[in-house]
């Protein structure tokens, strides 16, 4: 059994003719640590009952529209623990790519702001791989957001960031802008915006200028908002938030429209890649929120993660539908669904009003809408509002909640 996820053993154990009970996430709901500073990371288990000895008032009912139909195969959240088997990517959890938001300036419509997120949780004990966990970026990582501009689903300009090893409490990146053929290597290149830019930990960090973009760095307050818990039960929603008052390390760049190109609409998508032995893999990407966690299979994940786009119709078109059809589509409405996430890139048109799907906002309710995708509507809002602690201007997301720097 170890080798399988949870929801891989929930499925085997139905198949031989137990009912299977997936509890609370760990620290959450009627769970409990004997520490509340304890790290809860969100991870589930499963535990398996012979049909006669499941008690029936535990007997959990999914939601009532969901009857018959097939669920989702992973139940990750946005792209936290976005690997296989709810682990971080390349096992370690600075590679989490968790989210992608493009929305303009406030105040001013000739510039574009593309933020990346990363290391969901950051500091404490994890249940997975690497277990102890730091609030820094990858000193061996790119981190990358990709700009398609013409159409093409490749990239022709390219935002990468570099980041020193952490030293004394400190650490620090280097901002790069490349164009052209140059967007499409696997190296950080190109002109360079900023270097030995500082990463904030705390509260008190700034954004710096580089070049003509605004730039931050550092530890912010995750705006994801999401009743994980609810997903794992039955879509039947506790109204809790699985993700108020947690941290991420946030990349934020402000920048001049014309930098992303010549046209008002352009596609989006974010890359992680780690260098070992000498060589670059990229071991995360993403331009849609909650596709990879939710749609691929456990044995799909990393691979996935380690493809580009222009290849995502071809192999996921088919297998994608399939699994809308199971849950209520018709065929022509299950292959149109897909599509309109294949390839895995943002598309944002400046010209037209911001929310996902065209671009992201860090209030748009994308867990909200990527259940009602995978159900053909059938599942509505968990009823959650965005973080209370957003910031009107510049890099927008919340302080810090004061975790520890590890």
């Amino acid at each position: 059994m170890a080798e399988h996820a949870p929801g891989d053993v929930a499925r085997l154990l139905a198949a031989e003719g137990y009912r299977v009970i997936v509890p609370h996430l760990r620290g959450y709901g009627s769970t409990t640590f004997l520490s509340p500073n304890t790290f809860r990371n969100a991870q589930q288990a499963v535990v398996p009952f012979a049909p006669w000895e499941l008690p029936p008032a535990s007997r959990h009912q999914p939601h009532p529209d969901l009857l018959g139909h097939q669920l989702p195969y992973g139940v990750d959240m946005s792209n936290h623990f976005s690997a296989a088997y709810l682990k971080f990517p390349g096992n370690d959890a600075r590679l989490d790519l968790t989210d992608l938001y493009v929305f303009p300036a406030s105040g001013d419509s000739s510039r574009t702001v593309l933020i990346i997120d990363v290391n969901p949780f950051m500091t404490g004990m994890s249940a997975t791989p690497p277990f102890l966990m730091v609030s820094e970026f990858h000193p061996d990582a790119v981190y990358r957001i990709n700009i398609d501009n013409d159409g093409d689903n490749q990239a022709d300009v390219a935002f990468s960031f570099v980041f020193t090893a952490a030293k004394d409490g400190g650490q620090a990146g280097t901002a790069f802008y490349a164009t052209g053929t140059d967007a499409q290597k696997a190296e950080a290149t190109g002109e360079v915006l900023a270097s030995a830019a500082p990463v904030g930990f705390d509260a008190t960090a700034q954004p710096v200028q580089a070049g003509p973009c605004r730039l931050f760095i550092g530890v912010r307050s995750d705006p994801f908002f999401a009743d994980a818990e609810g997903a794992l039960h039955g879509f039947q929603w506790t109204g809790e938030d699985a993700f108020a008052r947690k941290d991420v390390q946030c990349i934020a760049l402000e920048v001049p429209d014309e930098m992303l190109g010549p046209e008002s609409v352009i596609g989006v998508w974010a890359t992680v890649s780690v260098r070992r032995d000498g060589a670059l893999f990229q071991v995360d990407r993403g331009g849609h929120p909650t596709i990879n966690p939710f749609i691929n299979p456990e044995y799909a994940k990393d691979a996935y993660n380690a493809g580009h786009p222009a290849d995502d119709a071809a192999k996921y078109l088919e297998p994608w539908s399939k699994l809308l059809e199971g849950n209520g589509y018709s065929p022509a409405g299950a292959s149109a669904a897909a599509g309109s996430v294949l390839p895995d890139i943002l598309r944002y048109d400046r010209n037209r009003p911001t929310a996902y799907p065209n671009g992201r906002t860090l209030t748009d309710d994308v867990f909200s809408a990527r259940m009602a995708f995978l159900t053909n509507g059938k599942v509505k809002s968990d009823g959650l509002s965005p973080h209370d602690d957003l910031l009107t201007e510049f890099p927008y997301l919340g302080l810090p909640h004061g975790l520890p720097h590890t």
